[in-house]
Parts: C-alpha cells; sequence; structure tokens
C-alpha cells in the first residue's frame, strides 16, 4: 500500500524560507490527532516528514505517508541507521561514521572504527543498545545550519568523512543536521543523552516507530565507492513498525537464501563460471535450454508485435561509439580490444632505444614517449559494444526511409559486454557478458504515444506469463541538465503519461530522475518474495537521432528527425534468469523446464517400457528422462524432485500392463493415479505451449 492522500492528493509546496513556512506537524495537526501513523507526506515527488518547514496551500490535499507505507518503511528503516551509529559509537569509542541509507530491504551504516572487524557478539551489543534508545521513545529533530557552522560541528566531532562531504556540497544548498534523544550518557563529542547526524532526512517523529529490529551482517565497503579510499566496515540490517512484520522478513530472508540463484544453479546444473572468464557465465545444457526458450517466447510476441529482428556486429570503429556520445562517457565500463598488429607496432615504438652517450638524448627520449604515447593512443581503435542503439541508428541511416515505413521495431538478441568492478558482479544478476531483449523504434512524433501504449500492452502480457503480479512505475522527468526543447520534453512526458493513464495503470512521478536526453518509464516487479526488481523501461530519445543525422521523408516531402524509443522488458536475460530462478525456486513451469517428465522405474523389468515411452515422447516433442538405475524408487524419485522436473511418471508392472503411468504432479504436490498414456500427453503438451495470458 503506497502513501495515501488526504484530498485529491495535488497541493502546491513554496520554498522553506518563505515566511509562512513551518514544520509539516503542523499543517498535519488535525489529521495526526486523528491517525498517529501519519509521519509524513509527499510533496512535489519527494517525502518530506514531520520536522521539516514548509508552506502549502491546502493540507487537505497532501499525500500522506504512514508508518506502514513502502515509504513510511523506508522512513523508519533510515532513522534505524542513525540509531545503530549512535550504539556503535557507544559501544566502540572512536568509531567514526560514515552515512547509513535505506535499501530496498533494510539499512546499512559504514563505520571506520578501531574495532577492525566487527563479529556477530558485536552486533548482539549493538542491536541491545539500539533496543534501549528505541525504547526511550524520544523525539528527532532537525536543524538547519549554515556551512561554516556544520563544518565546526564535525570538526570537534572528529568526524573527517562528514567534513568531507560537507565541503563538497554546492554551495548554496541547505545543510540540515538531525538529533534523536538516546539513553544516558554520550557517544564522544555528543550530549548527553542525544545523538546528533548530518543528514537531509526523512526521519520518523520519535524512536518509539521503530517495533523491531535486527542486524543481519557485515561486508567490507570503500569510502565513496573507491577502492583507493579507506575501507570500512558496512553493517545491514533492517527494522519494522512491528515484531509480526520483522519476524515475517525474516523469515523471507530465509527463503531467499534456499532460493539463492548462484545456490541452484549449481545443484540444477544451469550455469558456471571459470576465473579465466570472470563474471562472464556459462550456460549449461539445462540453462541454455532455458535462456532459449526465453528468447523463443519473445521472438514469438515480437513477430505478433510487429517488430524486426536484426543482427549486428560484435566489435566497432571506436568512431561509432564517439559519435554516439558512449566512448567519452562510458569508456571505463568498455572493453577495448587489440589486434595483434596493433601490439606488434606498439612493441616496436616501446623497443626503441636512444643511447645516453649521444648529446641529444633527452631530446629523443621525449620523442620517444610522446611516440609511445601516440602509439598506445593509436591503439584504442576497436570496442566491445555494450549497446545495440548506436548500431541500430547505422541501420536506419543506410538509405533514404518515408513516413510510411515508421514506426520501424528493431529487436536485436545480441552480446553486449560492459567492465563491471569486482566488487559488484554477482552471479548472474551482475555480468560482464551479456544479452537483453533490446529493441529500439524509430517513429514519428505523432505515433509516439500509440507506440509506448503497444510496448505496454506487450510488457503486461511478459509479465503475467511469468506470474509477476504486481508492477510498479515510474515516471523518471526532465533533469536540470538536458538536451532538447521544453516543447520536446513537454511531448514525451505527455505521452508516457497519457500511454499509462490510457490503460488505467497508477503511476509515481520521479522528478529529474529521466535521462539528459528523455523521459523514461521504469517497471519495477515484485517476487515471490516480495522483493522489487527493475526490468522493463522505455526511454524516449531525442540525442542519437540527432548525433547520428537521421531522417526521413514526411508526407510533405520534407526531412524530418525521428524520435528513437529504447525499450526492454526482461532487460538482461543474466539478470532476469537470475530473479526468475528465485522468483519459481528453480521449479521452472512446464513450456520452460528443461525436462518435463522424469520416468522412475520400480525394477529393471519396466526398462524396456521406459525406453519405449521416451521414444514416444520424443515424437510428440515432450522432453523426458528415465532413472533405470538400481537405486530404490523413493530415491529415484528425491533425485527427480530434486532437479524440480514437473512430472515424476513411476513405471510399475500395472502401468507395463495398462499402457500407462502414473505420474506425480509437482505444481499440485499429488500423486494423480494411473493416467492412460494418450491423456497424460495431452495433459504434459497443453502445458508446453507459450502462455498466452493475454495483456492488460
Amino acid at each position: 500500500m503506497g502513501p495515501q492522500p488526504l484530498g485529491d492528493g495535488s497541493t502546491k509546496m513554496n520554498s522553506a524560507s518563505s515566511s509562512s513556512a513551518k514544520p509539516l506537524a503542523e499543517w498535519l495537526a488535525d489529521a495526526i490527532r486523528k491517525d498517529s501513523t501519519i509521519i509524513g507526506a509527499k510533496l512535489q515527488g519527494r517525502v518530506v516528514d514531520l520536522h521539516t518547514p514548509v508552506d502549502v496551500e491546502d493540507p487537505t490535499k497532501l499525500v500522506l505517508v504512514r508508518s506502514k507505507d513502502e515509504a513510511g518503511i523506508a522512513m523508519i528503516r533510515h532513522s534505524t541507521a542513525h540509531i545503530m551509529a549512535d550504539a556503535v559509537q557507544r559501544v566502540f569509542p572512536g568509531t567514526k561514521v560514515t552515512f547509513g541509507p535505506a535499501t530496498d530491504g533494510g539499512f546499512y551504516y559504514d563505520f571506520d572504527s578501531p574495532k577492525r572487524a566487527f563479529n556477530e557478539e558485536d552486533l548482539a551489543r549493538i542491536e541491545d543498545t539500539m533496543r534501549q534508545i528505541i525504547a526511550q521513545n524520544r523525539p528527532f529533530k532537525r536543524t538547519v545550519v549554515s556551512r561554516d557552522a556544520a563544518k565546526e560541528l564535525f570538526e570537534k566531532l572528529g568526524e573527517n568523512y562528514k567534513c568531507e562531504h560537507i565541503d563538497r556540497l554546492p554551495e548554496g544548498e541547505p545543510i540540515s543536521v538531525y538529533t534523536h534523544g538516546s539513553i544516558a550518557g554520550a557517544a564522544s563529542g555528543h550530549n548527553e543523552g542525544e545523538w546528533l547526524d548530518l543528514c537531509e532526512g526523512p526521519h520518523i517523529p520519535s524512536t518509539g516507530f521503530i517495533g523491531a529490529v535486527k542486524l543481519t551482517s557485515v561486508a567490507g565497503a570503500y569510502w565513496r565507492g573507491d577502492e583507493r579510499n579507506p575501507m570500512l566496515q558496512r553493517v545491514y540490517g533492517t527494522s519494522f513498525g512491528s515484531k509480526k512484520e520483522l519476524d515475517e522478513h525474516l523469515k523471507l530472508l530465509e527463503e531467499a537464501k534456499a532460493r539463492d540463484h548462484r545456490k541452484l544453479g549449481k545443484e540444477l546444473d544451469l550455469f558456471m563460471f571459470h576465473e579465466w572468464a570472470p563474471a562472464m557465465p556459462f550456460l549449461l545444457p539445462r540453462g541454455a535450454f532455458v535462456y532459449n526458450q526465453l528468447v523463443a517466447f519473445m521472438r514469438a510476441l515480437y513477430v505478433e508485435y510487429g517488430y524486426d529482428e536484426v543482427i549486428t556486429p560484435q566489435v566497432f570503429d571506436k568512431r561509432l561509439f564517439e559519435t554516439s556520445g558512449h566512448l567519452p562517457n562510458y569508456r571505463e565500463n568498455m572493453y577495448l580490444p587489440m589486434t595483434a598488429e596493433y601490439l606488434d607496432e606498439a612493441r616496436m615504438s616501446l623497443s626503441v632505444g636512444v643511447s645516453a652517450e649521444e648529446h641529444d638524448y633527452k631530446e629523443k627520449d621525449e620523442a620517444r614517449d610522446k611516440a609511445v604515447v601516440q602509439h598506445l593512443s593509436d591503439m584504442e581503435r576497436l570496442g566491445l559494444k555494450p549497446m545495440n542503439c548506436p548500431s541500430h541508428c547505422l541501420m536506419f541511416a543506410q538509405r533514404r526511409r518515408s513516413y510510411r515505413e515508421l514506426p520501424w521495431r528493431v529487436a536485436d538478441f545480441g552480446r553486449l559486454h560492459r567492465y563491471e568492478r569486482g566488487g559488484v558482479v554477482h552471479g548472474l544478476a551482475r555480468v560482464r557478458s551479456f544479452c537483453q531483449d533490446d529493441a529500439h523504434i524509430f517513429t514519428t512524433p505523432d505515433r509516439m504515444q500509440s507506440e509506448i501504449e503497444s510496448f505496454i500492452k506487450l510488457l503486461y502480457e511478459v509479465y503475467a506469463a511469468f506470474k509477476f503480479d504486481r508492477v510498479d512505475i515510474k515516471l523518471a522527468t526532465r533533469p536540470d541538465k538536458r538536451i532538447g526543447s521544453d516543447e520536446q520534453w513537454d511531448a514525451a512526458e505527455k505521452a508516457l503519461a497519457d500511454a499509462l493513464r490510457a490503460a488505467n495503470l497508477e503511476f509515481e512521478v520521479a522528478e529529474g530522475e529521466g535521462a539528459f536526453y528523455g523521459p523514461k518509464l521504469e517497471f519495477h516487479i515484485q517476487d515471490a518474495l516480495k522483493r522489487s526488481w527493475q526490468l522493463g523501461t522505455i526511454q524516449v530519445d531525442y540525442a542519437l537521432p540527432d548525433r547520428f543525422d537521421l531522417d526521413f521523408v514526411g508526407s510533405d516531402g520534407a526531412n524530418h528527425r525521428p524520435i528513437m524509443l529504447h525499450r526492454a522488458i526482461l532487460g538482461s536475460l543474466e539478470r532476469f534468469l537470475s530473479v526468475l530462478i528465485e522468483h519459481v525456486g528453480g521449479a521452472f513451469p512446464t513450456w520452460l523446464a528443461p525436462e518435463q517428465v522424469a520416468l522412475v522405474t520400480v525394477s529393471e523389468k519396466q526398462n524396456e517400457y521406459a525406453q519405449e515411452l521416451l521414444g514416444i515422447f520424443q515424437q510428440h516433442g515432450i522432453r523426458a528422462k528415465a532413472d533405470m538405475g538400481a537405486d530404490k524408487l523413493g530415491a529415484k524419485i528425491r533425485n527427480a524432485r530434486l532437479m524440480r522436473v514437473p512430472y515424476v511418471g513411476v513405471l510399475g508392472d500395472k502401468e507395463v500392463e495398462g499402457r500407462a503411468i502414473s505420474p506425480r504432479s509437482r505444481d499440485l504436490n499429488k500423486d494423480l493415479g494411473s493416467v492412460s498414456l494418450d491423456a497424460f500427453i495431452d495433459l504434459v503438451k497443453k502445458e508446453s505451449v507459450f502462455p498466452r495470458v493475454g495483456a492488460r
């Protein structure tokens, strides 16, 4: 349940520095008296806590945030991170703090502590101190301070990381400090019974809004994510408004461990990694089948929705990425291969020496060094493509095009390569070699909205097939730094919003979070473990058509610039596979399962019948295997169930005599009894077709 409007959800907020500004709690005093779970409101796309001074025209139209809302839980967790930092400095004096945000599943805070490595016993002590602080139910307070005052305050506290951050803040940006009431005594430098932190908020009214807390793990993290900076200790935790909610969450965490795609990938023989190809997955036969079936499913839908599939090169001259703008902005994430010819030229330039006896050796050394640098620069001629869009622009520009050919929908399952730092790669979820269900739509301005509507219809049909029942949508609008005219941005944002309204879809506006070249929609699905994943997106792009000088001949005979829509539904197939494995716990639906039927014989007397059935199933396109070994029947059934095969077919003397099969359904979790062979084949074939559950 998201934030709920007190009225119709629309109001205006003026600057907090205006003469009529007052804390949000005062504007909402009447509402809070009736509902004590109100802890903030959404104003102009951001969450504001009750402590923050605002000036609103009509408080009855504010979109309220309650403690059980998603935004409310995030506020609780952010405040819990502050309380954890307070506790850490009390338990381990001399610890320096950095920052502690809320995350999708909890919160973390990074510490520079004289206690080199927090252990389980340390976490228990910190947690106990946190509960004592929470039990005081003392208020949070917000204070705005000047840059000089903030710097002086945190210098006195010895918080050098905070001071560094203050120096980085833009001139004129408001600086706020949050203080919360604590237990008796004080962390070093703090006032008695209080703890303060540099923070922009938002925070809960008082510590008592935290009903339950659990610290979960510790990991290393570099300051500002830069490996050249000090290594810090990152403590993770989670919190909720009640113990019941926490218990449910911890149960889901245990289930998540059991469903971890890295664990299941090994157990189900789906994929592997090797140090000679770091962060680049090897899909084993079972995993490759699932992967190819996903592609085939999308291809079938592409035919229906009018997409043309193309194949583009892997390696390009760097001029492509200079034209697109990716080389200067994306170079550190690109692979820049070289040929043996280029490498040999570089070796020769490095091997040219200059005798120290020559009177002009310094000048010659400098000349050689410049030549080496030039050779190294020249070697950077090629790039492995990290995305498909530039090559699709080349295809569009291949010949003169008419408005009658548009929209042109171009799909590409080409392999992409992006260099990710070792600290962020994670199983299939973050890899360096991957494929996207990538497509680009070149359209006329008047067809933009209808194309977005068609894409949304396709996206919901795909998500329904995988039983992603909840989809949250964000409309990311124009940032301060952008290209294009206001008229273009108005048209693009309106087309995206109107397409959502036409489909009766609710959405959240993310002010200023669009790309510099155009606004976008983000589609966040919720999996079976109630975790949110962004998969789909559609982005409006005015920049690439300009950079590649693309045009089409309009009905008026003049040249016009097309609009380019970047879109994906599954996103990276590798990442989607990681999400899907955990969503279904490795139990792929029958149409996607590598094996659909596992035959198990009671004894060797049924082996001939099992072999016959394998042939029959193959003729009907059913994927089956048979366990005709010497193991006992129970062990054979258990092995098949561990591989999450949809149907386990038991074959005994009765089944041989009646030319039948006794299947056990994984999804129904029950035996279906003796079933005729024809009836069972019809059942499996019916479940083997691509799902068409219909769009929203």
